[in-house]
């Protein structure tokens, strides 16, 4: 069902396949007008960030006459992935365990089967997903899900092609497991994209609670981790070498909390990725292979009782520093690269779906520092889970709530 809502908002992004990221040209970041921060609310806690720029950068404002934001559907299930098809379609997970298509004019399919099981309570279910690059030919699909296991459930990516009809995916396959399982229902990560070497980045989230947090400083576990594979599943080669006992191969980085945005960036090929803080404390980061940011060692974040984590301290040598942070929270989940002319303010921006912000975040990124922020349809009072980049170089969108938006200039 298509609701004709149009808004003067903006915002688009980038693409390829499950890339997010599609243009290679290196075209200069326009200049910006900064105001002050859009964040206005008091921090939780008094935490220093550990160089200018870290925190509350200044606000950046997109001329209100440069794009619109419209509702092309409002029919979905709790969506929680989205990537464009080569014919403009859109794919779209739904947390219970479906897959629907969509069509820029908001037709929405029935739901596609085949698809293995999922544990959907709490923070689980069917989660991101991406395209082969090859899928004009090959027509496969990779997902992320929350997949009951004896002992628990864990963080899994499937492999399956869409069937020539289109109503199911043929020959499912789990590829990988985020092992160890655990008996929860929270911070599975979940999202899934490809890398410029054609291998599989995977994000897989400490599973909250404080019996698994410490496994994601432990390279025996996959938990809290980035984790590169081949299409396979196997450990990607060039990963890097983490050198203790029973470190497992597909590591890319460590010391993550709860992963839920990938992206790739359009002109360098780097890995960014969000992350959920605890009680502030969101992240920004650029994971490096075999690096380890911090968590549950260091945050900018405190326990939701308020009091520090741990021994409540910030920089610690041998971890990294995140990228950006907010406090309070925003809740950051899928994101992308907009890599588009359309909009010719936001080439190389990188947005991104908050989920308690209620608003899509974008981020105007200079040098690999952020230098200035923008929040995007922040009236709309939705729960932004996932952004990309269709097709047609528009924005695409997709909220808790059931809403596709599509986001362009006018």
């Amino acid at each position: 069902m298509k609701q004709r809502l149009i808004f003067a908002f903006g915002s688009s992004l980038a693409l390829l396949s499950c890339s997010r990221g599609g243009d290679d040209s290196a075209t200069p970041t326009p200049p910006v007008s900064p105001t002050s921060p859009v964040e206005t609310n008091a921090p939780n806690s008094s935490y220093r960030p550990a160089f200018a720029g870290q925190t509350r950068i200044n606000g950046v404002t997109t001329p209100a006459s440069s794009y619109r934001a419209a509702v092309v559907t409002s029919s979905l299930t709790s969506p929680w992935g989205i990537t464009p098809l080569p014919d403009g379609r859109l794919l779209i997970t739904e947390k219970a365990g479906s897959m629907r298509l969509v069509t820029p004019a908001g037709v929405v399919s029935a739901p596609i089967t085949g698809l293995p099981a999922v544990n959907a309570s709490g923070q689980g279910g069917l989660l991101g997903l991406c395209i082969d690059p090859n899928f004009a030919t090959n027509r496969l699909v990779y997902w992320s899900f929350s997949e009951p296991r004896p002992g628990g459930n864990l963080t899994a990516i499937g492999k399956g092609r869409l069937a020539t009809d289109e109503r199911t995916i043929e020959a499912a396959t789990v590829i990988y497991r985020a092992e160890p399982a655990y008996a929860g229902v929270n911070h599975y990560g979940g999202r899934v994209v490809v890398d410029r070497t054609g291998n599989l980045v995977v994000s897989a989230g400490e599973r909250a609670d404080n019996a698994t947090r410490a496994q994601a400083q432990s390279v025996t576990s996959a938990l809290g981790k980035v984790i590169r594979i081949t299409k396979d599943g196997r450990p990607a080669p060039g990963n890097p070498v983490f050198t203790q006992p029973g470190a497992r191969p597909e590591l890319y980085s460590i010391g993550h909390r709860n992963p839920q945005g990938l992206a790739i960036h359009p002109v360098t090929g780097d890995i960014w990725q969000s992350e959920h803080g605890p009680r502030g404390g969101d992240e920004i980061n650029r994971p490096q292979p075999g690096a380890n940011y911090g968590w549950p060692t260091i945050t900018y974040g405190l326990e939701y009782s308020g009091q520090p984590v741990l021994s409540g301290i910030q920089q610690n040598q041998g971890m990294e520093q995140p990228v950006y942070y907010w406090d309070p929270v925003v809740s950051p989940s899928g994101m992308s690269f907009y890599a588009g002319n359309r909009v010719a303010e936001w080439q190389n921006n990188l947005f991104i779906g908050a989920l308690s912000g209620q608003h899509i975040v974008r981020l105007v990124i200079d040098n690999n520092r952020v230098v200035g922020e923008e929040r995007l349809l922040a009236s709309e009072g939705q729960r932004f889970r996932d952004v990309t980049q269709g097709t047609d170089g528009a924005l695409y969108a997709i909220t808790d709530q059931g809403r596709l938006y599509r986001i362009d200039r006018p």
